[in-house]
């Protein structure tokens, strides 16, 4: 028979330990725990005062009757270690939000990560598209979120859904920020050592290459049945169309 060399031997056993450690980490995050759908308005943080709330799930019921999408503005208090898009449209096909034409969407805020999301379904990706998304993000939602008007914010973010769901939303500039004295100097420290180096003798300098990667989230999950309490989704479907962002 042969013998395992004692080093080899030494160190299987805890590589095995580090691959079931790793193992059982992602079985752990392959089942969050989501919270239960209890209308258009899931508001676990307490950031909506109780007349705004009713305002806005007036609101988006009265755009669901008019259109049969459906729209949910969830607040969470962390996302269980998860990145915001992962638990979006896990949390979408739970829910199952949308009709089974796939029109669902879900504004969701997570406290604990600072970070915002616009979850689509497939049916609405063409509408609700991934620039729109972002533009609501970042131009009507970040703002408000910085300066910690949550109410305000989510709001003023679901009231700009309805809009693009209905091709009403005008694309909003990004809001332009004075400019810092110390990137100026910073930026024209740059200028000089670049124009140094190009006047500088042959072969005393080399070039590189660089560029910019980048990739998407992709995925789909699907299913059917619903909640109580009046209100439930109709078996929507999502695959991580929309946008997320942060304040």
């Amino acid at each position: 028979m042969q013998r395992v060399h004692p080093l080899l031997r030494s160190n299987f056993a805890p590589a095995l330990l580090v691959v079931w450690l790793l193992s059982l980490s992602s079985t752990v995050l392959a089942a969050p725990t989501f919270p239960e759908l209890s209308g258009r308005v899931v508001d676990l943080v307490g950031w909506i005062s109780p007349s705004a709330e009713t305002q806005l799930k007036s609101k988006l019921e009265q755009h669901e009757n008019a259109s049969s999408n459906q729209v949910v503005v969830v607040t969470l208090p962390d996302l269980q270690g998860y990145p915001i898009e992962d638990f979006g449209y896990q949390l979408g096909r739970h829910w199952q939000i949308g009709s089974q034409q796939n029109n669902g969407v879900l504004l969701i805020a997570a406290k604990a990560e600072r970070k915002l999301r616009i979850e689509v379904g497939y049916g609405l990706e063409g509408t609700l598209t991934d620039a729109i998304s972002a533009n609501i993000l970042n131009q009507v939602i970040t703002p408000a979120f910085r300066a910690a008007q949550f109410e305000q914010g989510l709001v003023a973010g679901a009231d700009a859904i309805v809009q693009a769901l209905g091709g009403q939303y005008q694309m909003k500039a990004a809001r332009q920020s004075k400019t810092d004295p110390q990137l100026l100097l910073f930026i024209a420290i740059v200028i000089l050592i670049l124009i140094i180096n190009r006047n500088a003798p042959p072969g005393s300098r080399s070039r590189r290459r660089s560029g910019i990667h980048t990739g998407g989230f992709g995925g789909g999950y699907s299913g059917g049945g619903g909640f109580g309490g009046g209100f439930s989704g109709g078996g929507g479907s999502f695959g991580g169309g929309g946008a997320s962002g942060g304040w």
